[in-house]
């Protein structure tokens, strides 16, 4: 056993006893983790209610070699997440961040880039941000980040390249675009327009270099139809990955108006 610092996400609260809880948290340095933290629910509890749903912590914990939970020994609240008395649309789209985190990552593997991302996004949606351009570019990059980016400038069959004009084709199943010649016998194939398919390349290049963007940089989707479009295609696509819809999938229709 190692006592261990951190900042963390809340991403789960779940009741333990009358004074306690059990809390999975990502963490910046040891990926998604999952803690007992007692006395938690006390009125003066030792976590000074910084347990908070989607609420980013500074917090120590005694990490267990086993396979038993970790123990939380102290968390500081850095900033909690409030627009949810404001804006329902933003509150949905965090809990949706942080329903992904639990369904893609694993216990114990540290992405710090992603936890940087999972961040920014959560700071954004609490504040001014395009609900549905922060949605998406924290989509694409949690895709690449954890390996599952659909491929998109060359064919995921074959590798050649896709065609300069026209309408693309997108295999869910196949794992991203297709050319005409490994089109027969595909399933689930979408007709993906020219410009749904140059925004999803534009987020790809940003999160391969996020330097030459900035923090605030979002690709403009001003067509309602091409943010209903890319909305069905990445909504198809992770229930695909997951083998189910996310719980918070039916929320975001509100992102594609």
């Amino acid at each position: 056993m190692s006592l261990e610092k951190t900042s963390a996400i809340v991403l789960r609260l779940v009741d333990f006893s009358e004074t306690s809880c059990v809390v999975t948290l990502f963490t910046e340095d040891f990926g998604k983790i999952g803690a007992l933290a007692k006395g938690a629910r006390r009125p003066k509890g030792p976590f000074d209610s910084a347990l908070d749903l989607l609420a980013l912590c500074r917090i120590v914990f005694i990490h267990k070699s086993s396979e038993a939970l970790d123990l939380l020994t102290e968390a500081k609240l850095l900033r909690r997440f409030r627009a949810a008395s404001r804006d329902l649309s933003r509150l949905y789209a965090a809990y949706y961040v942080a329903e992904l985190l639990l369904e893609l990552t694993e216990f114990g593997d540290p992405h710090p880039e992603l936890f940087g991302e999972s961040e920014r996004a959560l700071s954004s949606l609490d504040q001014e941000g395009n609900i549905a351009e922060t949605v998406m570019r924290f989509e694409m990059s949690a895709l690449r980040q954890l390996g599952y980016l659909p491929a998109l400038d060359v064919c995921a069959v074959c590798g050649s390249p896709v065609p300069a004009e026209g309408r693309v084709l997108f295999g869910h199943l196949a794992g991203g675009v297709l050319c005409q010649t490994c089109r027969p016998g595909q399933r689930q194939v979408v007709s993906l327009s020219r410009e749904s398919w140059d925004a999803l390349r534009s987020w790809e290049q940003m999160g391969l270099a996020p330097e030459r963007f900035g923090d605030e940089f979002q690709p403009p989707v001003d067509d309602p139809k091409v943010r209903g479009e890319l909305r069905g295609l990445m909504n198809h696509y992770l229930t695909n990955l997951l083998g189910h819809p996310p719980r918070m999938q039916k929320y975001l229709g509100m992102l594609a108006t």
